[in-house]
């Protein structure tokens, strides 16, 4: 039988994710749930809007983690690939 550490734990900023969801970027619709952070297969340029309503404009190399509160990833701009989101929805 397999036990799950997630059932009573409370969901917490400091992780960890209870999910990790592929991205599409886009100019106009959010992320369904607020990341506390991005996973990207594939470097480049990732243009965000973080959690305190600011758009960003990062540079990652492959496989990095961007460990910031994200409410949605631009298309415009956007090069990096491979984006999934960490959630705790």
């Amino acid at each position: 039988m397999t036990t799950n550490p997630f059932v009573n734990r409370v969901s917490s900023l400091s992780g960890p994710a209870r999910d990790i969801a592929p991205v599409t970027p886009s100019d106009t619709a959010d992320l369904p749930d607020v990341a506390i952070g991005l996973y990207v297969e594939s470097g480049g340029t990732i243009v965000l809007t973080t959690v305190r309503g600011e758009i960003r404009t990062v540079q990652v190399l492959d496989f990095s983690i961007l460990p910031v509160g994200v409410s949605r990833v631009h298309a415009t701009g956007t090069t990096a690939s491979g984006i999934h989101a960490m959630v705790l929805a």
